[in-house]
Parts: C-alpha cells; sequence; structure tokens
C-alpha cells in the first residue's frame, strides 16, 4: 500500500472556476517560433506603476488538452491589484517533458532579460505548472522567486499514485528514477525565495506531494489550507486569495 494516500475526505472538487468569465489579455507575447511558446500578458491599469513582474504557470498534468485559459481569472485579478502578469503557455507532448522545462526556463529568461521589467519575478504554479515552477527554481542562477500551489512537487510517489491515470509516465515517458533531474524532491532550490499553498482536502493531488518537498528542502514554507481543494487556489474569489497576495507582497523569505 502507498505510504501517502489520497485524502480520506476526498469529494468532488470545485471546478467552476474553469469556465468562470475573465477579462481578455491586454497583448500578446511570444517567447518562442513553436506555436505554444507565447503568453497572455496582463498590465496594471494605465498610468500606474507595476509592483511586481508575475508569471503564472498554469496546470493540467502537463496534457496537451488543458492550456493557460483557466487562469485568465487569476491573471486579471493579479493585474488589478497593480502587478505586471505574463500567463504562460508551453509546449505538452507526452513523452517529451524536456520541452515543458525548456520552455519555461526560456520564456522566464527572456523576460528577465527584456527592458522595463525591473527587479525579481514572481513565478506561480499551479498543480503540474507548481512542478514546473520548483525545477525552475533549482536551476543555477535562477534568480526567481516561486510560489507553488498543490504542485506534484514529488514525481515518484504521485507515480505510485498514478494520479490522473498516470500521468507522469506519461509526461516523462519513462519511470521516474530514470529523470531524477526533473523530480523536485531532489532538486534543492538555489534562492530562499520558495513558498508551497496547499489544501488539505486537496483530492487531485495530495497535500503529502507539497509535504514531501519541504520535508526534503527544509529551508522551504508550506501553507497547509483546511478544507481547500485543489482549484480553490487559484480562484480569486476563494478562501486562498489573501493568503496568496501576502505572499506575493513579500512574505515568501
Amino acid at each position: 500500500m502507498p505510504s501517502d494516500p489520497l485524502p480520506s475526505d476526498s469529494r468532488a472538487e470545485d471546478r467552476s472556476i474553469l469556465a468562470c468569465a475573465a477579462p481578455a489579455p491586454d497583448q500578446g507575447w511570444s517567447y518562442g517560433s513553436a506555436a505554444d511558446q507565447v503568453a497572455d500578458v496582463y498590465l496594471p491599469f494605465p498610468g500606474r506603476s507595476p509592483r511586481r513582474t508575475v508569471v503564472l504557470v498554469h496546470g493540467g498534468f502537463w496534457r496537451p488538452a488543458y492550456d493557460r485559459t483557466h487562469l485568465r481569472p487569476l491573471a486579471g485579478a493579479l493585474a488589478a491589484r497593480g502587478h505586471r502578469v505574463l500567463s504562460l503557455e508551453y509546449r505538452r507532448v507526452p513523452g517529451q517533458p524536456d520541452l515543458a522545462t525548456g520552455d519555461v526556463s526560456q520564456a522566464v529568461a527572456a523576460i528577465q532579460a527584456a527592458p522595463g521589467y525591473p527587479g525579481r519575478p514572481c513565478v506561480i504554479g499551479h498543480s503540474a505548472g507548481g512542478h514546473l515552477a520548483l525545477w525552475l527554481a533549482a536551476q543555477p542562477g535562477a534568480a526567481i522567486d516561486v510560489i507553488a500551489l498543490a504542485p506534484v512537487a514529488d514525481l515518484a510517489a504521485a507515480d505510485r499514485l498514478g494520479l490522473d491515470g498516470d500521468a507522469v509516465r506519461a509526461f516523462l515517458g519513462a519511470e521516474p528514477h530514470a529523470r531524477p533531474d526533473l523530480d523536485p524532491v531532489h532538486l534543492a532550490p538555489t534562492g530562499p525565495g520558495v513558498a508551497l499553498l496547499h489544501g488539505a482536502s486537496d483530492s487531485l493531488v495530495p497535500l503529502s506531494q507539497s509535504r514531501a518537498y519541504v520535508e526534503a528542502h527544509r529551508g522551504t514554507r508550506l501553507r497547509e489550507l483546511p478544507g481547500v481543494g485543489h482549484f480553490e487556489l487559484i480562484d480569486p474569489a476563494a478562501q486562498p486569495w489573501p493568503t496568496l497576495l501576502k505572499l506575493l507582497d513579500g512574505g515568501i523569505e
């Protein structure tokens, strides 16, 4: 039996945020030549200087059926708070995980090199996007803050559980032990600005995923949110929203 079971109080997750009406992006941006190497850009209100640059990385268990559009409510709400937001798309090709990691790394590097984007960006990743954000935080010279929302942070454990129909195996195209270089639980972050938020009632990505990460990397912080499921973390109208804002406004380190 696995040592990290799904919550015993698993319930139907509230997925309403996935179909919620949201503002259209202010701009589009391409960081490469592939069709999925693009981002939605949301800007603060005209005349307002951006508080921070926020990079969003969506989830969906790395599957091509899920894209960045379901983060538009979150992106719009963060821009309304005064942040410049780039919501990334990335290539999601089963069995080719280096396309996803390479795209996220390339996009963030391009953002950091662009004029008018001062300061250290904060990368916020949800679910599989949380995995990619934690992976990025461990890369040499990663000058970023990371907030990982219900991340798939322990690929071997997620594979044992068969999360989302063996999504880890489909993503990697191999068993997790063959790619320890992609497993955040084995990859220490290179900077101090890493925090995790995870709902205790998450029935899609169990809380044990984040607990394993902070156990392996004692300098990181985990906020466990009682009664919160998987999708409330990306819903600006839900309970976790003030906690996310507090972290974004300087409470990571």
